[in-house]
């Protein structure tokens, strides 16, 4: 037995801690995907983002710039859900369904943020196959702390 009195090292909470909890990981995130977002419209009024890219390179931008705004939609969606319909009350089904929403903002921006990389190293380097060499790193990485960890700390 652990020092909280858990056999197995995990202790239960409230469903009030919980929804906490899952607020504030909303609020924290929230700043981070907003700054990328206003990275990315900032640099498409910028006078070398036309000569820079080419068509595709303009075309993954803006689906870029999508992703991150659905992203920013699913994040901020607890929040609503939570003004709208129950300021006073909580259940397991709202945490559940913000839980879910939350985990699904995650493979937008991830996806957004590739593309970005992709693009910045196209830019930078001038070659097609380090520069995605680059982004699929990224993504690999992505797969692996933000999916492939969970799963693995979920079996043990």
């Amino acid at each position: 037995m652990n020092d909280a009195g858990c056999s197995n090292g995990v202790e239960p909470l409230p469903l009030d801690k919980a929804v906490d909890y899952m607020l504030e990981e909303c609020r924290t995130v929230l700043p981070g995907i907003q700054t990328l977002f206003g990275f990315q419209l900032i640099v498409v009024f910028s006078e070398g983002f036309r000569n820079a890219m080419d068509a595709a390179g303009r075309i993954l931008h803006m689906a870029s710039i999508v992703f991150v705004a659905i992203a920013i939609a699913l994040i901020m969606t607890p929040a609503a859900l939570h003004r709208q319909s129950g300021q006073r009350s909580i259940s397991e089904r709202y945490l559940a369904t913000c839980s879910r929403l939350i985990l699904a903002s995650m493979l937008p921006l991830a996806s957004a943020i590739v593309i970005e990389t992709y693009l910045v190293a196209e830019t930078l380097l001038q070659h097609r196959a380090p520069s995605i060499a680059c982004a699929a790193g990224l993504g690999l990485i992505f797969a692996v702390f933000w999916w492939g960890l969970p799963r693995v700390r979920r079996w043990r």
